[in-house]
């Protein structure tokens, strides 16, 4: 009992790995002690605490393909509207002011090329043709009489009765007389041609697109005030918007293509036709416009998103676009090196849908996370997925950098 005391009042009291290691010291003569000392210290949490750390042995299953040599054209990615050629579409304008006497066709109506689309009543316009024919009249009588006269003074000269001035003032009159009968033909021509704009004819097979009018309306001679608008379906294109500073990489024969376009639309490829040659400094943007080639369903105006091609890069290394993992304006990938992935941050070239051009970052033949990298730490554990199909092999990832590589593009 005296040496229990003595050990009771040499008991540490601070919970401490230091307090615990002097009361192990304090027990090597008794085993009763021995056994006191390890239960105090149990209690105490005399153990010692393994610092905390990542735990980094579960291996992350990914799958991973080989970085590979090939070719990747550039895109540029525009929006445009689908519009009617130059000389597909016809917007019908009142000749001057008039009234509206027949609209024949409504709107989505097909017409051919001579049918009758706008018939205005023009007051002026027969007025005016039978003045000018009046005129034409009147300087057809006077040419005859300037004529008549010339005769006269001819015959009266060669016979020594007239002088030479009054052969010259007879041959000006009939010089005069015969501008004047141009004049007033040309005035004629010029009122029969205003009072035939009254119809107005189709120049092409269409579709009414859009009619503004109906028969007794009044309308005028401006093109803010149109009456019929006629469209061929079969020549339509697009007018793209191209980013000013893509603007070189585009050139006239150029393909392109739609993207975002519904599933049951045909997919059709487009050309492009033209460019500006000159644009406005101020502008962000410069109108393209590409060529359909073949026939579509689109109707006029329908906004459209496109990729059209650009330059292409021959032998570079390539990775497949989902391998790319961007974190603010860094951009980079992950190295499968043995079983620990990398992180390699990357500078990139080219892009398309598919792959991605490494100018610097990853080597051709380094096996390339594309899967299960997201949210994946640098030094991570890592263990290739197994195959879902009897078309891919399971491989295990290369021990180095210098990994087969399979194919390129």
């Amino acid at each position: 009992m005296t040496s229990t005391s003595r050990v009771n009042s040499q008991l540490p009291t601070a919970n401490s790995q230091g307090d615990c290691a002097r009361l192990n010291s304090l027990g090597v003569g008794s085993w009763k002690l021995g056994v006191l000392a390890v239960m105090l210290c149990a209690a105490m949490g005399c153990s010692k605490q393994a610092a905390e750390e990542v735990d980094t042995k579960t291996a992350v299953p990914v799958k991973m393909v080989p970085a590979a040599t090939g070719s990747i054209r550039g895109m540029v990615h525009a929006t445009g509207v689908v519009t009617p050629a130059p000389g597909a579409e016809l917007v019908v304008i009142a000749p001057e002011p008039a009234r509206i006497v027949e609209i024949p066709h409504a709107e989505g109506d097909r017409v051919q090329q001579g049918d009758v689309l706008v018939r205005f009543e023009i007051p002026n316009a027969a007025a005016e043709v039978q003045r000018q024919s009046a005129e034409v009249q009147r300087a057809q009588a006077s040419l005859a009489n300037a004529k008549a006269n010339q005769v006269r003074a001819h015959d009266l000269f060669d016979r020594g009765v007239a002088a030479r001035k009054d052969v010259e003032d007879g041959d000006r009159a009939v010089a005069d007389a015969e501008a004047a009968v141009a004049q007033a033909e040309a005035s004629r021509a010029a009122a029969t041609t205003t009072a035939g704009r009254s119809i107005v004819r189709a120049t092409f097979p269409g579709i009414v697109s859009k009619r503004y009018h109906n028969p007794g309306d009044l309308v005028d001679a401006a093109a803010g005030d149109p009456v019929l608008r006629v469209i061929d379906p079969r020549r339509f294109e697009v007018v793209a918007s191209v980013p000013l500073a893509a603007s070189p990489r585009i050139v006239v024969g150029a393909n392109a293509h739609l993207v975002a376009v519904p599933a049951f639309s045909p997919e059709i490829g487009l050309k492009v036709i033209s460019r500006p040659a000159v644009v406005d400094p101020g502008t962000a943007t410069i109108p393209v416009r590409l060529a359909f080639k073949g026939p579509t369903n689109f109707p006029a105006g329908t906004p459209v998103q496109l990729d059209i091609e650009a330059e292409q890069h021959a032998n570079v290394v390539l990775v497949p676009a989902p391998a790319l993992v961007r974190e603010g304006e860094e951009t980079a990938v992950f190295v499968a090196k043995g079983d620990k992935a990398e992180r390699r941050v990357v500078t990139i070239g080219l892009t398309d849908e598919m792959d991605a051009e490494i100018l610097s970052g990853v080597k051709e033949g380094e096996m390339v996370i594309v899967d299960g990298q997201a949210g994946l730490p640098d030094g991570a554990t890592i263990v290739r997925e197994a195959a879902e199909d009897a078309d891919e092999e399971p491989a295990e990832p290369p021990a180095d950098a210098g990994g087969d590589a399979k194919g390129g593009k």
